[in-house]
């Protein structure tokens, strides 16, 4: 497919196929449905009568409430409070199925084989499975769900976003979740490696379907105000100031026991934290990561972390993290680009409204 690859997170990536620039793939995914090769991620299983337990000390999520086939995005969080991951995790009949970042892969499988083992020499029944015989593909778009339909035979409008079920594709038992990185409804598909190619050839085979890259995934999930771990969020940045406060579960806050807890809730009862993430419309160039935020008096109150220009706005957006006080929608900001500074001011995410299935 003429696909031209670039270095992520330890893989070579594809950023753009021959037949679309970045511009017509991302308005493309918005308008009809795009593939993403999502395969570099780290699919692992948590099996075990304690499982839930042993999953609520390491993130943020209630996960023993969750009903089977709810989803939640959830955070890994360290002893200081900061974040060490973002995660999707998945309630199963007999286990929990966790989807977290490629750039994190290996550290957070460590930390969960590390604290499997201490939960296991203390007598926990909880075993971690990396599943490495399925690769995972992300199909994005409001075209989807008739794609997807058209080659499973099943009808998923009854399937709400941030669900997921075991569905036979073409005869071939495959883990089907909506949700995504781009706003838009879709679906993430977990298929053995044997037959992912097959199947992803049958959804090309719907003229609305097109591979996309990591370039158009990257201005997609900014316009939706979604956060990239290593960027966007870190092992520094708190769930107060990254404004995910909204993944701690109602339960988790008031009885804390995920790591870092005692940082993390006391700093939101304070509404501590010297720092926010904000969205910004900024104008002239766009301002790209590490650019500086200034006041309109010329402080440095904050820096970009990702920026692009949004092709479904013709507007540049960033994200940043700014000064407390200066993080009120409407707020007049200045950004300095290339020694030019230009104006900004703050707005709400999404940049783009969403556009998932909710029933």
């Amino acid at each position: 497919h003429g696909a031209k690859f670039g270095p992520f997170a330890g893989w070579d990536m594809p950023l753009l196929y021959a037949d679309q620039g970045a511009l017509d793939s991302h308005l493309h995914t918005r308008k009809h449905a795009s593939i993403f090769d999502v395969s570099h991620m780290l699919q692992t299983r948590i099996v075990g009568k304690d499982r839930h337990r042993f999953l609520e000390h390491l993130v943020v999520g209630d996960l023993k409430e969750l009903p089977v086939g709810g989803s939640t995005l959830s955070l890994f969080t360290n002893e200081q409070g900061g974040i060490e991951d973002d995660t999707i995790i998945t309630q199963q009949q007999d286990s929990l199925y966790v989807v977290s970042n490629a750039g994190c892969a290996d550290k957070d499988l460590a930390h969960l084989l590390k604290h499997a083992k201490i939960f296991q020499d203390q007598g926990a029944d909880v075993e971690v499975r990396k599943i490495e015989d399925h690769s995972l593909i992300a199909l994005q778009g409001p075209s989807s769900q008739k794609a997807l339909e058209q080659i499973s035979g099943v009808d998923l409008s009854q399937m709400p976003f941030m669900t997921g079920q075991f569905i036979d594709i073409k005869g071939i038992p495959c883990h089907v979740a909506r949700s995504g990185y781009t706003g838009e409804d879709g679906f993430e598909l977990s298929i053995p490696t044997g037959e992912i190619a097959d199947i992803t050839k049958a959804l090309l085979e719907n003229p609305e379907v097109k591979l996309a890259g990591l370039a158009a995934r990257d201005s997609l999930r900014l316009e939706a105000g979604l956060c990239l771990y290593g960027s966007d969020i870190d092992s520094t940045t708190t769930p107060l100031e990254a404004n995910l406060v909204w993944t701690i579960g109602k339960r988790r806050r008031a009885e804390g026991g995920f790591i870092g807890s005692s940082i993390i809730l006391d700093q939101i009862a304070k509404k501590g934290g010297d720092r926010r993430r904000v969205g910004l419309i900024v104008e002239g160039a766009p301002a790209r990561g590490h650019s500086k935020v200034l006041s309109v008096d010329g402080e440095e109150i904050g820096e970009i972390t990702s920026g692009v220009p949004a092709p479904s706005l013709g507007k540049n957006i960033a994200m940043a993290y700014v000064r407390k006080g200066f993080n009120k929608k409407d707020t007049e900001l200045k950004v300095k680009v290339r020694n030019r500074i230009q104006n900004a001011k703050v707005v709400k995410m999404p940049f783009v409204p969403a556009n998932y299935h909710k029933l």
